[in-house]
């Protein structure tokens, strides 16, 4: 936590001593952030609110790699035990078995793909959350103001082939 507190504090330092008269708003630096730390990239661009989103997504993500690991270890356990002749957790006291080596194997394969696809999951989030501060920053300077319009209008086209004029619509975007 001590790390986290003190690389924004050098971030905000860093962002007050710089030249106010030009305000150079990096996409290549927010990448870098969010490659450092997951959410800074998103600090740096003063969108606060998606850090928890960061943080929410890539911890749902590993808390779920963790408990499909665990319960393949169970049943990975599980069968070790009974391939060394030994009594498991899935055995009653009568000597009956709850599941036999073949649901064990298929609960296995189902645990560890369940995680294989949740690590892909966090590797995947974390990538989108340093593009998505790549894009924020690249927009960050765009101007969305209400000055923008949009004008269709019906605009004669030039054929080449013919050499005349063929009715067309034209459309002007005006910033």
């Amino acid at each position: 936590m001590f790390v986290l507190f003190s690389i924004i504090s050098i971030l905000c330092l860093a962002q007050s001593q710089g030249d106010e008269s030009v305000a150079l708003h990096s996409p290549r630096k927010a990448t870098i952030y969010s490659a450092v730390l997951p959410g800074l990239g998103q600090f740096y661009n003063k969108k606060y609110w998606k850090i928890p989103i960061v943080y929410g997504g890539i911890g749902a993500f590993s808390y779920l790699a963790i408990q499909n690991q665990k319960e393949f270890n169970r049943y990975k356990t599980a069968m070790i035990l009974r391939n060394d002749g030994e009594i498991d957790e899935f055995i009653n006291p009568d000597g009956s078995e709850i599941f036999n080596e073949n649901a064990l194997l298929d609960y296995m394969d189902r645990y560890r793909k369940n995680r294989d696809l949740n690590i892909i999951g966090v590797i995947l989030f974390y990538a989108i959350q340093m593009v998505d501060a790549n894009v924020d920053a690249n927009l960050f300077d765009f101007d969305i103001s209400d000055d923008l319009s949009l004008r269709i209008l019906p605009q004669p086209i030039n054929n080449y082939y013919t050499r005349t004029a063929t009715p067309g619509i034209g459309c002007t975007i005006k910033f």
